[in-house]
């Protein structure tokens, strides 16, 4: 054979290679590949729990957000009713201040009514008894005309006031 080369050793040689390729292929590959896609199945299924763990994070988020929403109007709420009675407080609070203010005046009034009667009925005692006194001195005098005699003591008790 021209250059040393037998066909029987590469024949030789090609069938080593492919028994090793194959028990290669066997023995190590075909777990490794196996341990790989295993492998991306858990991160696969993790990814999966990730995302279904993100959307029920999401879904509690806007549930809460409801929530705050519903308080915040119920507090708003709250806040209108109470502002609402408290003017009718202040109203009520009003309207009895008002109401004890005319009873107070009322009162006053009447009060100041009395007086003023009280007043005319001793103006009109004083009267009667000055009156009265006129009379009695007029009716001591005898020789006098009575009304020159009443005339002259209003003048006289009119002069007395005066001065």
């Amino acid at each position: 054979m021209p250059l040393n080369i037998d066909l029987q050793q590469i024949l030789l040689h090609w069938l080593n290679l492919a028994i090793l390729t194959g028990g290669l292929y066997f023995l190590l590959f075909k777990p490794v590949k196996r341990f790989m896609e295993q492998r991306e199945a858990h991160y696969r299924e993790l990814d999966r729990q990730a995302a279904d763990k993100l959307a029920q994070a999401e879904q509690l988020k806007l549930d809460c957000q409801a929530k705050l929403d519903r308080a915040d109007d119920e507090i708003h709420q709250e806040k209108v009713k109470a502002q609402q009675a408290a003017q009718q407080a202040a109203q009520e609070q009003m309207e009895q201040a008002e109401e004890q203010a005319k009873h107070i005046v009322a009162k006053a009034k009447a009060e100041a009514e009395q007086s003023r009667e009280r007043a005319i009925r001793e103006s009109q005692k004083e009267l009667r008894e000055l009156a009265a006194q006129a009379a009695r001195k007029l009716a001591g005098q005898p020789g006098t005309d009575p009304f020159d005699q009443f005339l002259d003591l209003t003048e006289g008790g009119s002069a007395h006031a005066k001065r």
